[in-house]
């Protein structure tokens, strides 16, 4: 019980020190004019890559079971987001609380898309769970680019492969099938991003520390043996993969609100594989390793700009040397030095 109050405070002070640390700094840049206007502009996708990357971290690394389809969830709470934005901008003209708002309905909805998703199919394993995850990323995908939202006096509207409805007077579409979304008002903002990752953190580093994420980790090391001493395995499945896909939801309405124009097409399968990069890179079940791998490679390839005809063969290089660092003997002995201080 010591080694695990120790190491779950060590997780909190690293993880916690990381954020707030970087935030200063970012903050201190950006008063001073030290930083450049590219940089500036992917400091609120850092925030919901790292949110992402830990999030999917609860389901691949804890868990042990792997994911394809953590896009489906970001696009469901990216666009369950922006209709609540638009439908409540007349209603509630403070940006960051409409902001608030729109995160918690984007949790909810990739929450509720998670046990739709997840009722079914964690009695699943393995590569068979990975097939059926990254089908339902492709038919969200797919249903986004048929879907048809639009607001008028009279509410919302919707219908599916076509328009069928006509809007009122003053009437605004909201998704417009393939086209998207257009006119988004650009509500996200660095320390809304810096905020979420800290909830995040947080609820996230409680669950695996608590009587619950114990059970969820003696389920990926033994499935048989747990049962037998009376966890259930089904019910322990779907709260992490939920609670996942709720932060994919919250981190998907953070990135959708930093754009003008958002399509179903910024959250395909590549984008899941790029967050399980992000996981992998950073250590299975190592929260802060996946906060650092999210963050550095996301900005790595602007780093490279200059040298801008082999950015991406220098980018490939260096993630998989960081690939072959993170198998090697030397981070083995890292970690049990770190181990051996810990007892």
């Amino acid at each position: 019980m010591k080694k695990l109050f120790s190491a779950g405070r060590r997780d909190y002070t690293i993880s916690f020190g990381i954020v707030i640390i970087a935030y200063l700094v970012v903050q201190a840049m950006i008063m001073t004019g030290s930083i450049t206007s590219s940089f500036k502009g992917q400091l609120v996708p850092i925030c919901a890559y790292i949110v992402m990357a830990v999030s999917l971290n609860l389901t691949v690394g804890v868990l042990g079971e792997l994911s394809l389809g953590h896009a489906g969830f970001m696009s469901v709470g990216a666009f369950t987001g922006i209709v609540v934005t638009t439908t409540l901008a007349d209603i509630i003209p403070i940006g960051p609380l409409r902001l608030a708002i729109a995160m918690v309905a984007g949790g909810l909805g990739a929450g509720l898309a998670g046990v739709l998703v997840g009722v079914p199919v964690l009695r699943l394993k393995g590569d068979y769970l990975a097939i059926v995850t990254l089908a339902f990323g492709q038919i969200i995908m797919n249903i986004v680019n048929v879907l048809y939202i639009g607001k008028d006096e009279n509410g919302l509207h919707f219908s599916l492969l076509e328009q069928k409805f006509k809007l009122g007077e003053g009437g605004k579409m909201i998704i417009n099938g393939p086209i998207g979304v257009s006119g988004v008002s650009k509500l996200s903002t660095f320390t809304a991003g810096a905020v979420l990752v800290l909830v995040t953190l947080f609820l996230i580093l409680n669950l695996m520390h608590s009587r619950t994420g114990r059970a969820v980790m003696a389920m990926r090391d033994n499935a048989i043996a747990a049962e037998s001493i009376g966890i259930s395995i089904t019910r322990y499945k779907l709260l992490a993969f939920v609670a996942s896909a709720v932060f994919a939801g919250m981190a998907g309405t953070l990135y959708a609100m930093n754009y003008s124009t958002v399509t179903a097409a910024k959250f395909d399968f590549n984008t899941s594989i790029l967050v399980l990069v992000f996981v992998v890179l950073g250590g299975l079940g190592n929260i802060w390793g996946s906060m650092i791998a999210a963050a550095l490679l996301t900005v790595l390839p602007e780093l490279l700009r200059a040298v801008n005809d082999y950015r991406m063969l220098l980018y490939a290089v260096l993630l998989i040397a960081m690939m072959l660092f993170n198998n090697s003997k030397l981070k083995q002995r890292l970690l049990a030095r770190r181990q051996k201080e810990v007892e």
